[in-house]
């Protein structure tokens, strides 16, 4: 019988400095393209994070952050015990349960409609036409949505009127805020967010769909046993990233809507921080609510992630 001879596998010896340079002046032009890239990150992202430490001070202009005094977590034990507080923070969760449940699945949804279009004149038409409201500034989404709205002249309230309805006063009534907030979200950005999807579909083998096909599946069945599975990945990463924004939803968009009338229902984080930071003056305040969405979206991150591997799928890391 022949003898075996078991190897050890072969340990990679450390590559040397003139490897290292050699393999940078052959990549040098990648590397000058990942720059701009990295360098945005560094001085924007990176290095304004040292002035979290304002958070912990009460934090004086005129004396800057060396000279500010330090009070510890007396912010954030002011936050948690502020009497606004809660209703804030269940304002900021409702609106986000809305993207949720509302806009999530209409990208998906439209994702589908337009990969199963055939005559491409019609499908570049209509993803022109839905991805033409990203470009728009919430200003344009929130004045258009104005004037459509209004009591005095807007064109919804005179078609409630033609057909013998009473008019609905939609900018100022508290009830009528969060379907007019997610309506406008998703017109605005539903459109957008098809791009992902599409090119996650158009990576599918077209064979899987002829196999369907001759074992007779019909389009449904074909989008339920192969195109919704081929990208739940990419659904699944985006769902993460949308649960790490669960109190981020903008400030732009709320503070247009918002008014004396709905303030109950519209105020939130994002619009606290612009009255207690920037109209009152108080930057430590502001820093450490700043801080705590952070933490927040960073724990609910990690837990989706975890989530997302304890089911099998691969998570974002």
């Amino acid at each position: 019988m022949r003898e075996v001879t078991i190897r050890p596998a072969q340990v990679q010896a450390p590559r040397t400095g003139r490897e290292i340079t050699r393999r940078l002046r052959r990549n040098i032009w990648l590397y000058v393209m990942v720059l701009p890239g990295l360098l945005y990150f560094l001085i924007f992202k990176y290095a304004p994070m040292f002035g979290l430490i304002i958070a912990f001070q009460d934090f004086k202009p005129f004396k800057g952050i060396k000279g500010s005094e330090w009070v510890g977590f007396e912010h954030f034990n002011r936050l948690f015990t502020e009497p606004d507080f809660l209703n804030i923070l269940t304002n900021t969760l409702i609106l986000f349960g809305f993207n949720l449940l509302f806009y999530f699945p209409v990208p998906i949804l439209l994702a589908l409609m337009l990969n199963e279009l055939r005559l491409n004149a019609f499908k570049r038409l209509f993803q022109t036409l839905i991805y033409l409201p990203h470009f728009m500034s919430w200003v344009i989404i929130v004045s258009i949505s104005y004037v459509m709205l209004t009591m005095d002249g807007g064109i919804v309230n005179a078609v409630l009127e033609e057909l013998g309805l009473s008019k609905i006063n939609f900018l100022l009534s508290p009830e009528w805020f969060r379907p007019t907030y997610i309506i406008q979200v998703i017109w605005r950005e539903a459109g957008w967010g098809t791009i992902i999807y599409l090119a996650a579909m158009a990576a599918i083998d077209p064979q899987l769909y002829e196999a369907a096909r001759m074992d007779g599946a019909g389009r449904l069945h074909q989008i339920w046993h192969i195109t919704l599975p081929a990208i739940r990945s990419v659904i699944i990463v985006l769902l993460i990233l949308k649960i790490g924004d669960v109190l981020e939803l903008g400030f732009e968009h709320v503070y247009l809507l918002l008014n004396s009338m709905n303030r109950d229902v519209a105020e939130i984080i994002d619009t606290y921080v612009y009255t207690a930071g920037l109209k009152q003056g108080k930057f430590s305040y502001s820093t450490a609510i700043g801080l705590f969405k952070s933490l927040v979206g960073l724990v609910m991150v990690i837990a989706a992630n975890k989530l997302s591997k304890k089911f099998g799928s691969e998570g974002i890391y």
